[in-house]
């Protein structure tokens, strides 16, 4: 296993490993599930279900698969009913740590799961990895949990420039981030897509037209960042409104998008309630969105809401490192008013506004105030970030702006 990036959440699964008998590790295809789960035991006996020899030793025997402990079982999606022979290996002889399982859909979304392994197994999602991760920098999201802190500093925030088209197309799989060239990391996510539609997909659900389904796919990449109105989307994509819906919720199984929930802050106050929709990867996304280089971001009107994509990396490898605590939502009242994320830890909250302009003006801390105003537990609110392209400085009471480039840092290539 030598010359594998180290993950930062690899003391997550180290911890459920010594407290529950299953670890259930899901994430999309390429994000390294299979390399983490083997390098932190190297001896564990190791099964894929991807073989089709195992897979049928699955189907038929399951609990023969189960007689040697401690055992990786890999991709299980294929096979859910598994987990039922699991259960009964759990509840015959209980030891931590005995288990893994990964799988490239998310298990509690698939409607064919036998059993959810209640009080046995811990759930855990491995994302992408995000630029810092990827250059390896200890302790390189610290600034956003020092966001938290009462004594906040604006003048420690780091400062350095940024390049957040080059990560925005690079992405966070492992083999695409290798690949130095635009047009050689295309064809890599063309085949991506391909092997997703040809058999990942008809593994989870039975879709009558790929075409029709990678057409959903184009049409929520172009969707990045923005509210989602499935209604929208099932007519651009010229299929029923129940077709489309079915398709966005087997990408979400599948683990290629994220729907955040707006943050619900007071009873009183008219807020939408559409999820903003977000990949899991930005370089797939901007792919499927027909972004091919850099240049292509200067012509292209929204390349704000691009920007939260690639930025949204680096706050969901933030929010999963601390599952329990942390979470990751918008706001939006009816008026217009927004803010972009929302961090949530333990209880208290940071506004964040993205911004790509380097020029901040009162009027771009609209949407905090509002936001502060509508809270029902004003306290909660911790302070409010404009991240922006600029320097660094207060705009206002607990209000401030931030430079985003050591998200996407521009010195580094690897």
């Amino acid at each position: 296993m030598e010359g594998i990036k180290p993950r930062w959440f690899r003391r997550n699964l180290q911890a459920a490993l010594r407290v529950l008998p299953v670890t259930v590790l899901t994430g999309a295809r390429q994000t390294g599930k299979t390399t983490l789960t083997q390098a932190i035991e190297p001896a564990r006996a190791y099964f894929t279900l991807d073989d089709v020899g195992v897979l049928d030793q699955a189907e038929r025997n399951p609990d023969s698969l189960l007689a040697t402990r401690p055992v990786i079982l890999d991709e299980v999606q294929r096979a859910p009913q598994i987990l039922l022979a699991v259960k009964r290996a759990v509840d015959t002889h209980r030891r931590a740590g005995d288990f893994i399982l990964t799988g490239s859909a998310n298990l509690l979304l698939m409607k064919h799961v036998a059993d959810t392994l209640a009080g046995r197994a811990i759930y855990l999602d491995l994302r992408p990895f995000c630029p810092t991760e990827w250059q390896e920098r200890k302790d390189a999201l610290l600034p956003l949990d020092r966001l938290f802190a009462p004594d906040f500093d604006w003048r420690e925030w780091p400062d350095e420039p940024g390049d957040w088209p080059r990560w925005l197309l690079r992405g966070g799989f492992p083999p695409a981030l290798e690949i130095a060239s635009e047009a050689d990391r295309g064809l890599w996510f063309a085949a991506y897509v391909q092997t997703y539609l040809e058999r990942d997909l008809r593994q989870l659900s039975a879709v009558s037209s790929l075409p029709d389904f990678q057409r959903v796919m184009m049409l929520a990449a172009q969707r990045t960042g923005k509210l989602l109105n499935q209604a929208d989307l099932a007519r651009d994509a010229a299929l029923s409104h129940p077709t489309a819906h079915r398709y966005l919720n087997l990408l979400e199984t599948g683990c290629l998008i994220t729907r955040i929930r707006p943050l619900a802050t007071n009873p009183s106050t008219a807020l939408v309630k559409a999820p903003k929709l977000l990949w899991t990867d930005c370089g797939l996304a901007a792919w499927l969105a027909g972004i091919r280089s850099s240049a292509d971001m200067t012509t292209r009107m929204d390349a704000g809401f691009w920007l939260e994509q690639a930025l949204f990396q680096t706050l969901e490898t933030w929010r999963a490192l601390d599952p329990q605590q942390r979470k990751v939502h918008f706001w939006r009242d009816r008026a217009g008013h927004e803010v972009d994320f929302i961090l949530e830890e333990a209880g208290k909250l940071v506004a964040l506004e993205i911004k790509t302009s380097s020029q901040v003006t009162a009027s771009d801390a609209i949407g905090i105030r509002a936001f502060r105003d509508g809270l029902k537990r004003k306290a909660s609110l911790v302070r409010g970030v404009v991240l922006h392209g600029g320097k660094a400085r207060p705009l206002e009471a607990d209000v401030v702006a931030l430079p985003w480039g050591w998200m996407v840092p521009k010195s580094r290539t690897k």
